[in-house]
């Protein structure tokens, strides 16, 4: 977002400055595709970027929650403060009703807490692996508040399904919601 009168006689911020506060900006998020690769004991190094919008989203913490995707064969990645926000309504609901059991089982029940080691690396549970179909490499997906970890040839098939998609229903942001 250009400020109004910022940068040379046309408003644009020369490149260097432009991308600088971009990237202040871009921090609180988790932003682009990375891939790296899986070792034999389930570990993956998160992408730098991703590390540093981690940890501005968890007051410079490394915590996340890692659970199925709802809607994908891939491993959701949310930061914990994020975690918490989602899992709010569930106190509004009857603790013995079958709305509560619904929610919390698909929440909770396969949701495994996360802390990256020094090196920015995570071990993805075995059962994650399998539903994602993940074999040697790792897509990390940025959404915003959160990521997905994919297989990379399925994430790229995500991608452009996603794309497509939002052009046949001619979404924007502000349509969108």
């Amino acid at each position: 977002m250009i400020a109004q009168g910022a940068g040379g006689p046309d408003g644009i911020r020369p490149p260097s400055e432009a991308v600088k506060g971009d990237y202040r900006a871009a921090m609180s998020h988790f932003l682009g595709t990375h891939q790296n690769r899986l070792d034999a004991k389930g570990r993956t190094s998160v992408p730098a970027p991703f590390r540093a919008a981690l940890r501005a989203l968890a007051n410079g913490e490394s915590s996340l929650v890692l659970r199925p995707s709802l809607h994908n064969a891939c491993i959701d990645a949310v930061p914990v403060s994020v975690f918490q926000a989602l899992a709010t309504p569930l106190d509004q609901l009857d603790v013995f009703s079958q709305a509560h059991d619904d929610l919390a089982a698909t929440l909770y029940a396969n949701a495994f807490p996360m802390e990256a080691d020094k090196e920015g690396r995570i071990i993805l549970p075995e059962s994650l692996i399998h539903y994602a179909n993940i074999t040697g490499a790792v897509a990390f997906v940025g959404l915003g508040r959160i990521f997905q970890i994919w297989e990379p040839a399925a994430a790229a098939k995500r991608s452009e399904e996603s794309r497509a998609r939002a052009k046949l229903r001619d979404l924007t942001v502000s349509k969108a919601a």
